[in-house]
């Protein structure tokens, strides 16, 4: 069993899922259907564990559990298995919902694991770590790919990004590609979070 007076963190994470995405022809760098349907993958997920705060981004999902869970008395090898197990469930039941058009070729799956975080400070730390990658992450996707679009080769784009700080890939993107990207949709620089209260989940980005 997990340490009581703990909060307890189920983080889930897709397996080998950019392979999964180049194969179902996701849209690079970031295609809203995929987000939706895994932010409908985690709302499914929160009712299981019963937790009330998640937050997600790319092929991840954070899920939240109060110090005071007594869920299957803390066990983490039952959390994990049923955080994943629903997680890649619903995945892919929803998945004609969000892909009306694209048929499943392989099987989408994801595996989980548990970590306790003692304090409300640290907890946030690590929300605050993951939306903090979500940005790096985000921000590098979108200036590579808007260079792939533009005609260079996957290793032209990787030199010319090679080095560069924040403010250069945002140069870039606005000198030329006119984009802003502050006004980017926030689920892509942000990822997105999920509350639930009285029975119902609802998402922030």
């Amino acid at each position: 069993s997990l340490l009581p007076g703990c909060y307890i963190v189920v983080r889930v994470d897709g397996q080998s899922f950019h392979k999964f995405t180049s194969e179902h022809a996701f849209v690079k760098p970031n295609d809203r259907r995929g987000l939706r349907l895994a932010v409908r993958a985690a709302a499914h997920t929160m009712k299981v564990l019963d937790c009330n705060l998640a937050y997600g981004q790319s092929d991840e999902f954070s899920f939240v559990l109060g110090k005071d869970s007594k869920l299957w008395n803390r066990r983490a090898s039952k959390l994990v298995s049923a955080a994943a197990s629903s997680f890649s469930a619903a995945y892919v039941m929803f998945w004609p919902q969000y892909f009306p058009d694209v048929e499943l070729k392989s099987i989408p799956s994801f595996d989980a694991r548990t970590v306790i975080y003692p304090t409300e400070k640290v907890l946030k730390d690590y929300l605050c770590w993951r939306q903090a990658d979500c940005h790096i992450n985000n921000l590098y996707n979108t200036t590579f790919w808007n260079l792939v679009a533009k005609g260079m080769s996957n290793d032209e784009a990787c030199e010319r990004l090679q080095g560069t700080f924040a403010k250069d890939k945002n140069e870039i993107l606005f000198s030329e590609f006119g984009i802003n990207y502050a006004k980017e949709p926030a689920e892509y620089r942000r990822g997105s979070t999920l509350l639930r209260a009285t029975g119902k989940v609802v998402r922030k980005a």
